[in-house]
């Protein structure tokens, strides 16, 4: 997420320097590869890989854009790094191999945010092997669904472009929908658009699903519905679907059966948990973040008030406070000032 420098500024003086880090680090940082982290770290975050199933389970297909740039600004559209780089992680750490490909095969273009990296990013990032099976992607026309278990579309905004009226798509989606599991997040779940089951009425009629909403969208790009062709949720419902739309950018996941879809990108380590379940299985244990912690105090605020969430963050003093700051600076920047001094009490300001 990336509120614009001359919104934060149009607020004037109302939080000050306090959240002046919070907005510059939210800044747009489409970058190449960033520096690495320190080896260690990076090898601490990979522990539960190391440490997790042995037996092959099978085979994930991991689908990513190859729409590079949209819009009139000619902004990055290839695929969001940590929405990747998460899941294939849960993925490996549960026994399944991950193949990548894209519409046009090849290298496909991704977004990379350098603020939102953890260490299990850097490390995804820095494996040459991974980044060479990347850059040689299947394309999608040669991708047979009957070797995999499941297929997990990778958002990106590229995805509402190049996904749903590809036919091999919707190829895929049509056989591991009946046979295995299909997983989305974020603007990943345009894949599911144009599919139709055996009556030819569209899969997503009547299903539980979610995706990046309206609200989101609509925040980050204010005239979104003239640079894309449609906005995910409007699209959704407009096909029957039962769009589900928790609280702006929190960990929200929706399982209909087989089908596992998240709202944004910090329901990525839930989408790969939820379908390892779908899958028989369950997920391997691993640490959990401090921006998960974060997004967790955040949903028990929206749930339960201000003191619950104080309560679950004292017993959790390893969240990551600037998520939490953010949140507030979203607040302040929609004058929603006692909601923002709430934030910044929760952030620990």
């Amino acid at each position: 997420m990336k509120p614009s420098l001359w919104r934060w500024l149009g607020i004037g003086g109302v939080l000050g320097g306090l959240l002046a880090a919070a907005s510059l680090a939210t800044s747009c940082a489409s970058r190449s590869v960033p520096p690495a982290t320190d080896v260690a770290q990076q090898q601490v975050a990979l522990q539960f890989v190391e440490h997790g199933v042995r037996e092959n389970r099978g085979r994930i297909l991991a689908v990513l854009t190859s729409t590079a740039r949209f819009g009139p600004k000619n902004k990055n559209a290839g695929y969001e790094l940590t929405e990747l780089s998460r899941a294939y992680y849960v993925f490996r750490a549960n026994g399944y191999e991950v193949d990548f490909s894209s519409p046009r095969g090849g290298n496909p273009p991704v977004n990379i945010d350098q603020d939102d990296l953890q260490a299990i990013d850097y490390a995804f990032l820095n494996d040459t092997a991974i980044q060479q099976r990347i850059q040689r992607s299947l394309a999608l026309a040669e991708v047979d669904p009957r070797q995999y278990a499941a297929v997990y579309f990778v958002g990106g905004k590229g995805a509402m472009f190049d996904f749903p009226d590809n036919p091999d798509v919707q190829r895929i989606v049509s056989h591991l929908h009946k046979q295995g599991v299909v997983g989305a997040v974020c603007h990943g779940p345009a894949a599911l658009l144009n599919v139709r089951n055996d009556n030819g009425e569209p899969l997503v009629r009547d299903r539980r699903l979610t995706g990046f909403t309206n609200d989101e969208e609509l925040f980050l790009i204010e005239n979104a519905r003239d640079v894309f062709p449609y906005l995910l949720q409007d699209k959704a419902e407009q096909l029957g679907a039962r769009f589900a739309a928790a609280p702006r950018y929190l960990n929200h996941v929706v399982v209909d059966g087989r089908l596992i879809t998240g709202q944004n990108p910090w329901s990525t380590w839930s989408v790969a948990e939820e379908m390892i379940r779908a899958l028989g299985h369950a997920p391997a244990a691993r640490p959990v973040t401090p921006e998960e912690r974060s997004v967790a105090i955040l949903a028990r605020y929206h749930r339960d008030g201000l003191a619950a969430a104080l309560t679950l963050r004292d017993q959790h003093p390893d969240f990551d406070r600037q998520l939490i700051r953010l949140h507030a600076l979203i607040a302040a920047m929609e004058w929603q000032l006692v909601e923002s001094s709430k934030l910044l009490r929760l952030a620990g300001v």
